[in-house]
C-alpha cells in the first residue's frame, strides 16, 4: 500500500521506510508520487498539532493517505525550549551548525545534572476518506557540552544517552530508542487498525 510521506528530509524518509516497510508500507516522497505539495505553515504550538496540518495537506493534495511528524527537541533547563522551533531555533530553518551552537549558549554554565532533555516525534496519518490518528514518541537523555559522532542530524550530536551522542549510534541502534522509532512503533500497531 502506498503512503505519501510529507517531507523533504530524506534521512527522515529513510527512517521511516526502515520501520513502515515490513508493514507492507510503500513510503513515497511527494517528487516519487508526482505530487506538488504545498509548504505548510506550522502555525501549531504543539508537535501534534503541525504534524496533523501537515498529514491533512498532503492527504487533500495527493489524495493519498498521507504520513507527517512534527519533531523536535525540549530542554528542562529551558523550559522546553527550543520545542516546535527546533529546527529554526538560531533563526536560519535547519541550519544545524547554527542551532546546535545556540543551543550550547543558552546551556552555559549549566550543571550536566541539569541539563536533561527529551526528543520528542509525533506521527500524523490522514486518510482520504477522513479517518486520522496521531501518535507520540519520546526518547530522554542529556544535553552534552560538546559535538560527537558523524551519525544522525539535527541535534544528534549533542543528544547524550549514557556516554554516547545519538549522532555515534548506528541507524539501527538509534531506531531502537529514537523518539521517531517509538512513534513508529506505535503508528505500526495503530496503522494495522486502518489497512
Amino acid at each position: 500500500m502506498d503512503f505519501l510521506i510529507a517531507t523533504h528530509n530524506m534521512k527522515k524518509r529513510a527512517e521511516l521506510e526502515r520501520i513502515l516497510k515490513p508493514l507492507g508500507i510503500n513510503v513515497l516522497t511527494a517528487d516519487e508520487a508526482g505530487v506538488d505539495l504545498t509548504d505548510v505553515e506550522e502555525t501549531g504550538t504543539t508537535f501534534e498539532e503541525n504534524a496533523e496540518l501537515k498529514a491533512v495537506s498532503g492527504c487533500k493534495e495527493s489524495g493519498m493517505p498521507c504520513i507527517a511528524d512534527d519533531s523536535g527537541l525540549m530542554v528542562d533547563a529551558l523550559d522546553g525550549a527550543p520545542g516546535v522551533y527546533s529546527a529554526r531555533f538560531a533563526g536560519d530553518h535547519g541550519n544545524d551548525r547554527k542551532n546546535n551552537e545556540k543551543l550550547l549558549e543558552c546551556l552555559e554554565g549549566v550543571e550536566p545534572k541539569d541539563r536533561t532533555a527529551k526528543y520528542v516525534a509525533c506521527v500524523c496519518c490522514v486518510f482520504p476518506d477522513g479517518r486520522k490518528f496521531t501518535v507520540r514518541g519520546e526518547c530522554h537523555g542529556i544535553i552534552g557540552f560538546e559535538e560527537k559522532g558523524s551519525n544522525g542530524f539535527g541535534y544528534d550530536p549533542l543528544f547524550y544517552i549514557g556516554e554516547r551522542a545519538f549522532a555515534e549510534f548506528s541507524p539501527e541502534e538509534k531506531d531502537e530508542i529514537s523518539h521517531r522509532g517509538n512513534a513508529l512503533r506505535l503508528f505500526a500497531e495503530e496503522v494495522k487498525k486502518y489497512i
